[in-house]
Parts: C-alpha cells; sequence; structure tokens
C-alpha cells in the first residue's frame, strides 16, 4: 500500500509502534479510498455520492455490530471494535469527501476552515485516540496541526486543483487582491499574486505553530512523529515564501535532504 499517497496521514511510518500498524493501515485503507471515489477517474457525481453513502451505510453496520469481511471495512471493524474508536471523525471524512464532489469554489476562509475541521482534524483526532491520549488541549493542538497541514497541501497544489476545477483559496480574499480564475488557469504571478500568497503563508504558519507545543508535549514515537511532520510543514511554507509562483512551474516537495534535517532536529 502506498503511504505517501495520502497527505494527511501519518500512515506505516517506521516510527508507529508495531502494535497500532494494523488499525492504522485499516483507518488509511478508508480513507484512500473513500478519498479515490471522490477524487480519481471520470465517474459522474452522482455516483461517486452514491459510492460514498454506501461507505456511509457500512459505517452504520459497524455500530449495530454488523461485522463486515470485505477488504476495506473488515479490518477497519475490527479496529474499531479493538480499540474502541468512535464514528464521528469517519463520518466526518465522508462528508468532506462528498463535498470535494459537490463543492469547487469557497467564499471564505470560514468555509475553508469548515472543510478542514472534516477533511484534516479527525486524522489527527483518530490518532491521538489510538494512543490513548484524549487531553482537550492536545486535541486542540491536533486540530491547528492538522489544519495547518491541510491549508499547506492546498498551497502546494493550487495548480493541480484547478485543473480539477477546484479553488481552495477564499473567493473574497482573490478578490481583494485582484486576482481573477484567469490568472490562475494562466500561472500568471503577476500584480498582487506574491503578496495574497504570503497572507495565505502566513496564516497556515501561525496556525502550525500554534499547534507545535503537541510535539514536545507527547512522549517517544509519536511526539517525534509529530515533530518531524511539523517541521515538514515549516519547510514547505519556506519553499512557498521564497517563490510564490513555484506552485505554477516547480511544485514545492520535501527532498531526502530535506527529510534528513528535519529529523536531525526533530530528534534534539
Amino acid at each position: 500500500m502506498p503511504v505517501d499517497h495520502y497527505e494527511n496521514f501519518p500512515v506505516a511510518s517506521w516510527l508507529l509502534p508495531k502494535r497500532l500498524r494494523r488499525p492504522v493501515e485499516a483507518i488509511y485503507r478508508f480513507a484512500r479510498s473513500a478519498d479515490d471515489i471522490a477524487d480519481e477517474g471520470d465517474t459522474p457525481p452522482d455516483e461517486r455520492l452514491a459510492q460514498l453513502a454506501a461507505y456511509h451505510a457500512a459505517l452504520d453496520r459497524i455500530e449495530r455490530d454488523d461485522m463486515p469481511t470485505d477488504p476495506v471495512f473488515g479490518p477497519l471493524a475490527a479496529a474499531i471494535r479493538e480499540h474502541a474508536i468512535p464514528l464521528a471523525p469517519f463520518r466526518d471524512l465522508l462528508s468532506a469527501f462528498a463535498q470535494d464532489v459537490e463543492k469547487k469554489r469557497y467564499a471564505s476562509f470560514g468555509e475553508v476552515m469548515d472543510y478542514c475541521r472534516r477533511s484534516a482534524n479527525p486524522v489527527g483526532r483518530l490518532m491521538l485516540h489510538l494512543y490513548g491520549d484524549h487531553d482537550s488541549r492536545h486535541l486542540a493542538y491536533s486540530d491547528a496541526i492538522c489544519s495547518s497541514l491541510q491549508l499547506i497541501n492546498f498551497l502546494q497544489d493550487i495548480a493541480v486543483d484547478y485543473r480539477k476545477d477546484r479553488i481552495y483559496l477564499p473567493q473574497d480574499e482573490l478578490a481583494a487582491h485582484h486576482i481573477s480564475e484567469t490568472q490562475i488557469a494562466d500561472g500568471d504571478t503577476r500584480g498582487l499574486w506574491h503578496m495574497m500568497m504570503h497572507k495565505q503563508i502566513e496564516r497556515a504558519r501561525k496556525l502550525l505553530q500554534a499547534g507545535a507545543p503537541l510535539g514536545r508535549t507527547l512522549k517517544g514515537r509519536i511526539g517525534l512523529e509529530l515533530r518531524v511532520t511539523i517541521r515538514g510543514g515549516e519547510t514547505i511554507l519556506r519553499k512557498l515564501h521564497a517563490d510564490p509562483g513555484c506552485v505554477f512551474h516547480n511544485r514545492p516537495v520535501l527532498t531526502k535532504k530535506d527529510w534528513i534535517v528535519m529529523l536531525a532536529r526533530s530528534l534534539h
């Protein structure tokens, strides 16, 4: 199973305790397959929504202790039962995936954050649950980190998403900076593009910093993995800040050197 295909999931990492690898892989398989339903191929929207509704129905079966046996929901049901995992985060993820089928533009940053609440934050909450951490402050830190990582991914994928007819940049902020969809389509970074991007970058950075204490609060492997993840977000933000137009010609990614530096700094 490709572990780097779902950006918000720290899945199958060598840092994961062995006892959690199976439930994390089950959760990942659910999230990845549902996201693919919403995002991949040429399936008509109505059919995509019907398939996601079937996922909802499968969760309802699990809630009734009707244990499915298929490759996605069989392992997931076992993980949910063994670890008493709540179903709300899974339903939130499905809600976000369905929204990707139907909603292509976001009027304000508030709308974007509502999407992040359902598309990204459930991942962190599921991981904390598996580690047995239910501290409300830690959950808030996790939400900030996950939402920030989702925003960073949106910035990385401005051109990629536009080709799918999606714009996650707030429409009111684009208008305030006199940026049109034609400018995005053309990869045109003239005018106030850099100013608009720097605003997005700084907001994502502050959100990431707001959640960063969790990387020091959590001990052991999860803390280390989280610190590496946070440094990864910071690294992408630095690349975006250095060249706000790179999203159109050289999508910023983490290199092998970046990973080495991130890990070394996270060990201290």
